[in-house]
């Protein structure tokens, strides 16, 4: 079976410890528990995408080692097509050194090792995949030159193309916002590359406006426990989150973006889509860990 959705993007390996509170400045902690568990934003969003319903496809990079069996392992498992994930010889797998507090804040250093070396040659190598995609997404752990490429490879063909501007710093190039369809940021992320201060609803629509004009086609900006904002070309509607009591936010995103497009994938429409990426992306933050708290559709209330 074709994958209706294609991930391009990282895969990493996340060494998470839990301590009552984050490290400051040369500061040792003594922590509560540590685990290691696969994630990365693509990976994360590829399983998330599996277990909300819809077929997958991942194109990345893993390193030679141990984790880089382990990564593409946990996605087969999934069901996730994998053919396009690749094994970099002499390089070790992305790592994400996690830290999270009592209040279920988080920390992140993340080393790229393979995914650092995904290049556009790389992904059309896969061009086939894309070719029977329905909808691609991409996130911001791969090289900008291969998202990129990716991203304008997508609207070539006439794809549903979703980026996720994450980890984002600053503004994109340009002329990336024309190949979007749905920009999905948080609200940082919004800020970044917006640069306008969001902090409510309201700078939020600011920043996804601002967003619009220079381009993407519409903007959903992701509010944590206050939900999540659509922009498009008719104004603005704010989607209310379901309220639960988090226990760890990692993946949460992820999980919104996965299960948002693996709605699309399914036929649901916008609206319903949003808001079924909302519901998984609520009991994902019940749980501890990146993959492991991704839920399975039978766990989501219709």
């Amino acid at each position: 079976m074709d994958a209706k959705v294609v991930v391009v993007g990282s895969l990493n390996m996340d060494l998470v410890a839990r301590a009552q509170r984050l490290p400051r400045a040369g500061e040792t902690l003594t922590g509560d528990s540590f685990f290691t568990a696969p994630g990365g934003k693509g990976a994360n969003q590829a399983v998330a995408v599996a277990r909300l319903g819809a077929s997958v496809a991942m194109v990345g990079n893993v390193g030679d080692d141990a984790y880089g069996q382990q990564l593409r392992q946990a996605l087969l498992t999934e069901g996730i097509d994998c053919q396009g994930v690749s094994v970099c010889p002499g390089v070790s797998s992305g790592v994400a050194l996690i830290v999270v507090d009592a209040a279920s804040q988080n920390a992140i250093v993340v080393i790229p090792g393979g995914n650092g070396l995904l290049s556009p040659e790389s992904v059309s190598r896969f061009d086939a995949l894309l070719q029977r995609a329905e909808v691609i997404i991409c996130q911001l752990e791969v090289p900008s030159t291969t998202v990129a490429w990716t991203l304008a490879r997508g609207r070539e063909l006439g794809r549903t193309v979703i980026l996720n501007p994450a980890p984002a710093s600053g503004p994109l190039p340009a002329e990336w916002y024309a190949y979007i369809d749905y920009l999905i940021p948080n609200e940082s992320e919004a800020e970044a590359l917006a640069g306008v201060r969001v902090n409510d609803q309201e700078s939020a629509r600011r920043a996804a406006e601002r967003l619009r004009q220079l381009g993407a086609g519409k903007v959903i900006v992701t509010l944590g426990g206050d939900g999540a904002l659509l922009v498009d070309a008719s104004g603005s509607r704010h989607f209310p989150a379901p309220r639960v009591q988090p226990v760890d936010t990692t993946a949460a995103g992820d999980t919104f973006v996965g299960g948002f497009a693996a709605g699309l994938a399914r036929g649901l429409s916008e609206d319903e889509a949003i808001s079924f990426g909302q519901r998984a992306a609520a009991l994902s933050v019940t749980r501890v860990g990146a993959q492991p708290s991704i839920p399975l559709l039978k766990e989501l209330a219709p």
